[in-house]
């Protein structure tokens, strides 16, 4: 079965298609954050979700975080934040959000990765950014 819903990173634009497409499954382009595991710190990035040209999502799209270290990652909704350091300031983080239409064009999300001190070194691929909506073809 085609996958007609897609997540995006680099710098996506609100209502463009551009971005690069994260992978899925097989961790050749992930979402990544490298952070000092000597303090406790966050990074957020900007992320787009959108459908293949042709169709759309009825209804809601769920963006949440799956597997061992899940609790490491939040996201928060765009409020038009200029940069990476202002929804690190001004963002609601969430462990789950709910985006509305979501269809052939980029809608904007966030997406904060912590570390925490003491942790050792290490390169985590135990979390999975998950979207998920009931992707049907436009009219």
């Amino acid at each position: 079965m085609a996958r007609h819903l897609h997540l995006y990173m680099n710098n996506p634009t609100a209502d463009g298609i551009d971005g690069t497409e994260i992978s899925s499954g097989d961790d050749t382009l992930p979402l990544s954050a490298t952070l000092d595991a000597s303090q406790s710190e966050a990074k957020a990035m900007k992320v787009a979700v959108r459908c293949d040209s042709g169709y759309e999502i009825d209804g809601d799209t769920d963006i949440y975080f799956e597997g061992t270290n899940a609790s490491k990652w939040r996201v928060a909704e765009d409020d038009n934040y200029a940069d990476a350091a202002t929804a690190l300031t001004y963002a609601n983080w969430e462990s789950a959000i709910t985006l509305t239409n979501v269809a052939a064009t980029n809608v904007i999300f966030w997406v904060k990765a912590t570390s925490t001190s003491g942790e050792d070194p290490q390169n985590d691929r135990t979390v999975d950014l998950i979207a998920e909506g009931l992707v049907i073809a436009t009219e």
